[in-house]
């Protein structure tokens, strides 16, 4: 995606579609296979957030700055507030990269003022359900990054504080996602169930994200959300979390980290077995971001080690294709069964026909 044109600022959803294609391949599996509005709904809230997400990420901007422009962000969000998303562009201006340096996630960050006023055309309740959400992350993301501003990227202490972190970030997401599934007519019990298991669906994929990024979020983002305390009890220093001599240590790490991801697997599978069909809402859309942790896993327990390397830990894009073709027709009563299959072999392998 090039860089645009400034001049005045217009909505433009085709565009915000466009643009999730480039910084999140779960989400635009997902927002591809969602019906209207809750498609540009999904998508647009996502940007919001995603915005927030690269400024927190921005290794280049200093702690103090960071914050402030995170929290400038949040005034122009806040709809009782006087500040506006001009303000919000003009703060973070000088750490955009050049136009021409710009990859998929710093093109959003700039165009914040379009993603508005994208936003801004959707009806009443549609941003209601949105704001608050985004609103809770952007300042969890700010109160992070004062928190460890002394050590120039974020370093997790313990479990609680990997939980906290891991809310703020996604679980935040499953409440917008909750508050855009519980308009107009959904019983009430059906709404506290969704709500009692939509942060653990949002804090089952950020874990599952903590556990296979490890290299990348500490040699490309100065992060290590491995806790300080699980680290320790293995003789790990957080600075060395990817160093070659501690990669038989580390990956037990990893292993306990994606261990903890797998206590979310139930109340996840909960949250998409109760949720309603309505306002274009899918059953596949939100399937296959699930089934895919539960095979990226299953990918972790068979090699922790290679989330501390250039290597990663992923699954294939054969097994990536089959869980799409068959989330269509994935009922509810069917993904306890796929979760299994899945948990034990690549999904592609396990629906071969035989020779």
């Amino acid at each position: 995606m090039s860089g645009r044109e400034r001049g005045p600022v217009e909505p433009d959803l085709q565009w915000c579609h466009e643009a999730v294609q480039g910084v999140s391949r779960t989400f635009a599996l997902t927002v591809d296979v969602l019906e209207e509005p809750m498609a540009s709904h999904i998508c647009v809230g996502y940007l919001l957030c995603r915005v927030a997400d690269t400024v927190e990420d921005a290794g280049h901007i200093p702690p103090e700055a960071q914050s402030d422009v995170l929290r400038t962000y949040r005034r122009a969000i806040d709809p009782d507030d006087e500040a506006d998303i001009a303000a919000f562009r003009e703060a973070v201006d000088e750490w955009l990269p050049a136009p021409a340096e710009r990859n998929d996630d710093w093109e959003v960050v700039a165009e914040a003022p379009t993603i508005v006023a994208t936003f801004a055309e959707f009806d009443a309740e549609a941003r209601e359900a949105i704001v608050p959400p985004v609103l809770e992350m952007v300042e969890g993301m700010a109160m992070f990054v004062d928190r460890h501003a002394t050590e120039g990227g974020l370093r997790i202490d313990d479990r609680d504080e990997l939980e906290q972190y891991c809310y703020y970030a996604a679980g935040t997401v499953g409440n917008l996602i909750t508050n855009l599934l519980t308009r107009g007519d959904v019983t009430e019990d059906r709404a506290q169930r969704l709500r009692d298991t939509a942060e653990e669906f949002g804090l089952l994929l950020q874990l599952v994200n903590v556990s296979k990024d490890v290299y990348d979020d500490y040699t490309e983002e100065n992060n290590v959300y491995l806790p300080a305390e699980w680290l320790a009890d293995e003789g790990v220093d957080q600075e060395r979390v990817v160093h070659p001599e501690n990669r038989e240590s580390s990956a037990r790490v990893v292993d306990r980290t994606a261990d903890y991801a797998r206590s979310f697997l139930d109340d996840a599978q909960a949250y998409l077995e109760t949720m309603p069909l309505s306002n274009g809402n899918t059953m596949e859309a939100w399937t296959v971001p699930y089934l895919l942790a539960v095979g990226t896993l299953r990918e972790l327990g068979s090699r922790p080690e290679d989330a501390l390397t250039e290597t990663g830990v992923k699954i294939s894009r054969q097994e990536v294709f089959a869980v799409m073709s068959v989330a269509g027709d994935a009922g509810r009563d069917s993904l306890a069964e796929l979760r299994q299959t899945i948990a034990r072999t690549p999904f592609h392998r396990a629906v071969e026909p035989a020779d």
